[in-house]
């Protein structure tokens, strides 16, 4: 029987997977625009659109990987969230197995040293660590509350980058949209070089770990299972409700008006999954007022 979990350190653990996943998705991102940015300035004002910041001067290329990859004033860049992912693992270290807690802290720890290497060595760094994060949750936490928790954050935030990249276009090359959401080989032998199918791919596939769909049933699961609901009719899950709703209108859309589509769609999914992160909040996060004495 397992002990239930602290509020906190729920709250924890999804960040953390959350902070992961972040770091990960900007890691592709900004790799698969190194060398376009150079040429071609407008993918620097599209990266920044993808994450939602505000353009900086000066917006080079050079500025821009500064800003997003090394620095640690920028929430949204890598080191900061690599840092607070670390940082937040330090605080639950007793429900993270030692190799989740030793990945974080050694990546943290050579961060800092690769930043004399060129972007690409940094940026394959991140994404192998990221890959390795998971991959040690996985294989060495329990299947219960905490490893949801973190799957639950990575699966959420996972559906909100896929949707920024999607509604920017990254000037409508399909090709680095797949590089960027690590599905070009995947699509590749899926579809081959049929470019039509790249929504279907990422939004409607089943099968693929970061499609928009596969996201959401994996959320999905991680909430069922946190909070099993026992209503006989409707879903008193707010979180669940609204994901389930968003994936199931995404799900049964017509295939031939995805693209004429895409900007209600991508419009629905973000309000999705900012309303099932603010329902996860009051759900299980929510921390009561500190308890006072009243006396004469």
């Amino acid at each position: 029987m397992t002990r239930p979990l602290l509020s906190r350190i729920a709250e924890t653990l999804y960040w953390i997977g959350r902070y992961v996943e972040r770091a990960d998705d900007t890691a592709r991102l900004l790799d698969v625009s190194v060398h376009r940015m150079l040429d071609e300035p407008d993918t620097c004002r599209s990266l920044y659109a993808v994450l939602g910041l505000s353009p900086a001067a000066p917006a080079g290329a050079q500025a821009v990987i500064r800003r997003l990859a090394y620095d640690l004033d920028e929430p949204a860049s890598i080191a900061a969230s690599v840092r607070s992912a670390r940082d937040s693992a330090r605080g639950v270290r007793e429900v993270l197995s030692s190799e989740v807690w030793e990945c974080l802290n050694v990546t943290w720890h050579h961060l800092s040293k690769l930043e004399t290497l060129p972007p690409h060595g940094y940026l394959a760094f991140v994404r192998e660590r990221a890959a390795l994060f998971f991959g040690l949750a996985d294989a060495t936490m329990s299947r219960d509350d905490c490893w949801r928790f973190i799957v639950l954050g990575r699966s959420l935030e996972r559906v909100d980058m896929t949707t920024r990249l999607l509604g920017v276009h990254l000037t409508s090359d399909w090709r680095l949209l797949l590089q960027a959401s690590g599905a070009d080989e995947s699509f590749t032998r899926t579809h081959g070089s049929r470019d039509g199918a790249v929504l279907e791919f990422l939004l409607l596939d089943r099968l693929f770990p970061r499609s928009v769909v596969y996201s959401l049933l994996t959320a999905e699961k991680c909430l069922r299972a946190l909070a099993p609901d026992t209503a006989r009719a409707g879903v008193a899950d707010s979180a669940q409700a609204a994901i389930g709703r968003v994936r199931a209108g995404l799900e049964y859309s017509d295939l031939d008006e995805l693209s004429d589509r895409l900007p209600e769609l991508l419009g629905t999914l973000q309000e999705a999954c900012a309303a099932a992160g603010e329902a996860i909040t009051k759900r299980f996060f929510q921390r009561r007022e500190a308890m006072a004495w009243v006396g004469a």
